[in-house]
């Protein structure tokens, strides 16, 4: 199975780490707090436990089915 992530808006501090090392999966909104690009590629599992893991506020949550990783 492949893994899934989600941005946490209520906890993003818009550092632009996870636009910076991947513009094709995340993008800043209008209120400048990152989200997922609709219909943006797939990112290989490990790649996304990565991203994840350099977002300084833990705001990108990476799950297993309905499992959430721990990325740390």
């Amino acid at each position: 199975m492949t893994y899934r992530v989600t941005v946490d808006a209520d906890v993003c501090i818009s550092s632009g780490k996870c636009v910076a090392d991947e513009p094709e999966v995340f993008r800043f909104d209008d209120d400048e707090v990152a989200e997922l690009v609709p219909g943006a590629p797939d990112l290989a599992d490990r790649r996304l436990v990565e991203v994840a893991r350099n977002c300084p506020s833990g705001a990108i949550q990476v799950f297993d089915g309905d499992t959430e990783i721990d990325v740390l």
